[in-house]
């Protein structure tokens, strides 16, 4: 007889010591080497997962699941639903709460290149423009007299000079001069319960002078409580949120898109180009680009060409 999904979850949960998201459940078979007996071909075997949990305890009487809360919703066995205590729930959300972020050898800067690497390759994020971008060291700004929260980690920037006909270059710069598109990005190692808002908003602190702002994270934690408040405040706030993938960096993608704001703040532009010298270099760099119709990409951070190995190398394989 074939190993099945609910064999799979079963497996987990008869050593479980609480319920589980269908998520934390995948991971811990996954850790446990279950995942190589299952017969499926799928790209997202968690998903399926979820999908054969939630039916089970919808339309089969005679289950061997319960399903405890809603957001996110948690799987137990039925028969050891009398070992869990009435405010357990209430407990796994005070524990979340006080989750610390995972441990990692690498550091938020040495995410730098590989977001680089996904502005300029990604198609979903990119659609095949180039956007290019630069690293802005918090160290340099003058900080008396400012937010703390007013520096983006990187700066990126398109303009259409491979695109456009030279001469419609020139007619933008005396109409409205909405060839440039400038991004923002806020960059974190992870996003958990235990610090999403506090990163949200630091995005939106940061982010607020640009056309599109980003919150971008190599982890971000699959639940389904996180990601439903994430869609929220990105809805709510314009910021989108993008995953960076470190297992197949070519796979990372955008969780939930920006939203694009047509007018630029110019006001805390100028506030960040005084108190930051990277940004006012930036500045100068792109304008140098529009007025010589040409983009010289050594002023900006370089594109890595073998992510893969570079990826390890921060990972310490």
């Amino acid at each position: 007889m074939s190993f099945t999904f609910t064999d799979y979850a079963v497996e987990v949960l008869v050593d479980a010591d609480k319920p589980l998201t269908y998520q934390e459940i995948w991971e811990i078979g996954k850790n446990k080497g279950l995942d190589q007996r299952l017969n499926t071909t799928g790209k997202t075997p968690w998903q399926t997962l979820g999908a054969r949990l939630f039916v089970e305890v919808r339309d089969n009487p005679r289950t061997e699941f319960i399903k405890i809360g809603s957001r996110p919703a948690r799987f137990f066995l039925k028969a050891r639903a009398s070992q869990l205590p009435d405010d357990i729930i209430e407990k796994i959300e005070v524990s979340e709460r006080k989750e610390r972020e995972p441990k990692s050898k690498y550091t938020e800067r040495d995410l730098h290149p590989l977001l680089s690497y996904f502005a300029y390759t990604n198609p979903t994020f990119s659609r095949g423009k180039s956007i290019l971008t630069k690293t802005i060291f918090h160290e340099k700004s003058k900080k008396h007299g400012y937010s703390e929260w007013s520096h983006p980690d990187l700066v990126g920037f398109h303009l259409p000079l491979e695109d456009w006909n030279p001469d419609l270059i020139e007619f933008n710069r005396i109409s409205d001069n909405n060839a440039l598109k400038l991004f923002s990005f806020e960059l974190k190692k992870s996003i958990t319960k235990g610090n999403y808002r506090e990163a949200f908003f630091q995005a939106v602190s940061n982010s607020s002078w640009a056309n599109e702002g980003y919150l971008i994270a190599a982890e971000i934690k699959q639940d389904d409580e996180l990601l439903s408040e994430l869609e929220r405040l990105s809805m709510s706030f314009g910021i989108g949120v993008i995953h960076l993938d470190l297992n197949d960096i070519d796979s990372s993608g955008i969780l939930y898109h920006a939203k694009y704001r047509p007018q630029l703040d110019w006001e805390t532009m100028n506030k960040l180009s005084e108190q930051n010298d990277d940004f006012r270099q930036f500045i100068k760099d792109v304008k140098i680009d529009f007025d010589s119709k040409r983009i010289h990409k050594s002023e900006y951070d370089s594109v890595i060409e073998d992510p893969e190995s570079y990826i390890k190398k921060i990972r310490g394989c």
